[in-house]
C-alpha cells in the first residue's frame, strides 16, 4: 500500500516537482519516504585513475567534493519541506560516476513499494535524465514518474489505465491498485483494441468485483500517435494519473525505450506510473 517510498532528488535539474508529489503522498498514505541525492563525478576525472600520476589524488579528491556538495544542496530542498511536512523520511546523498548512478539507485529501489522520479528533458544534457529508465528496467517495481512542468501535489481523483492485455499492463494496474481503490473515477483506454482473451471489458469486469466502477472508452490512433491520442483522452477527462507498461528492447546487453514508452518519456502531461 505504498507505505514505503523512495525519491530521487535531481542534482543537475530542477527538484520541486518531485519533492511536492513525495511529500504530499507521503501525507496522505502515512508513509516513510527515503530521498536519495547522487552527485555525477566527471568521467575525465575518473579516468585519470588509470593514467596514474603524483596529483591524481589530489584531482579525484577534489572533483567528488563537488559532487557531493551537488547532491547536498539538493537534498537540503527536499529537507525543508519533509521537515515542515514533519513526515517520517531518510536521506542519503553520494557521489560517482554517471555509469553507475543508475544500477545503484535500481538496487536501492528494489526495496520499496515505489520510487518517483522526475521526467527526463533529453533536450537539456544531464546525466538525471538516465535515472528514470535505469528504474523502470532494472528495480523490479512501479515507477511514479512526475512531468518535468508539474506543480503541486498529485491529484490521483480520476486514474486511467492504458490497457493493451499485454504482461506489462496488467503488472501496471495490480501496481496502481493503491490509487485505484482511493480514486473516484477510473476509466481503461483501450487505443486500437484487437479481440482477445484480456479484453478492455473484462479488466473493467475484474475491477469491478474490486468494487473499482471503471469504464472503458476505446479510441484508434496511428501506430506513431498512440501516446498523443493517450494523453488527450487523459486531458479531456481530467485525468491526474495514468497507469500503464513500461516497454523495452534489448540491445547489445542495454535496455532501450519502446515506442509508446519513448514518446511517454519525451512528452507527458500527468504524472504516469509505469511498471516493468
Amino acid at each position: 500500500m505504498f507505505r514505503n517510498i523512495l525519491v530521487h532528488i535531481p542534482s543537475e535539474r530542477p527538484v520541486r516537482p518531485v519533492i511536492d508529489v513525495a511529500v504530499a503522498l507521503t501525507i496522505a498514505r502515512r508513509s516513510h519516504l527515503d530521498a536519495v541525492a547522487i552527485g555525477y563525478e566527471s568521467m575525465s576525472a575518473a579516468g585519470m585513475i588509470v593514467e596514474g600520476g603524483a596529483a591524481v589524488g589530489a584531482v579525484m579528491g577534489a572533483e567528488q567534493e563537488r559532487a557531493r556538495e551537488r547532491a547536498n544542496a539538493a537534498m537540503a530542498m527536499f529537507e525543508i519541506e519533509a521537515k515542515l511536512a514533519k513526515i517520517a523520511y531518510g536521506t542519503r546523498t553520494f557521489a560517482t560516476i554517471p555509469a553507475e548512478a543508475g544500477r545503484t539507485m535500481s538496487a536501492l529501489a528494489r526495496l520499496y513499494d515505489m520510487t518517483i522520479v522526475l521526467q527526463p528533458e533529453f533536450a537539456k544534457a544531464s546525466h538525471d535524465n538516465e535515472i528514470p529508465q535505469q528504474i523502470l528496467f532494472n528495480s523490479g517495481g512501479p515507477m511514479l514518474m512526475v512531468p518535468y512542468i508539474h506543480k503541486g501535489a498529485l491529484d490521483a481523483h480520476h486514474v486511467g489505465i492504458a490497457w493493451d492485455g499485454s504482461r506489462l499492463a496488467a503488472r501496471a494496474w495490480r501496481d496502481a491498485m493503491p490509487f485505484l481503490m482511493g480514486a473516484k473515477a477510473v476509466t481503461v483506454i483501450a487505443a486500437n483494441e484487437e479481440a482477445g482473451e484480456a479484453s478492455s471489458d473484462q479488466l473493467a469486469a475484474h475491477l469491478g468485483r474490486r468494487g473499482i466502477a471503471a469504464r472503458v472508452q476505446r479510441l484508434t490512433a496511428d501506430r506513431g500517435d498512440v501516446q498523443g491520442a493517450i494523453l488527450s483522452v487523459a486531458a479531456e477527462s481530467n485525468m491526474g494519473l495514468l497507469v500503464m507498461g513500461g516497454y523495452g528492447h534489448s540491445r547489445l546487453q542495454e535496455r532501450i525505450l519502446g515506442g509508446v514508452t519513448r514518446s511517454m518519456f519525451d512528452c507527458m502531461t500527468v504524472p504516469v506510473l509505469m511498471s516493468h
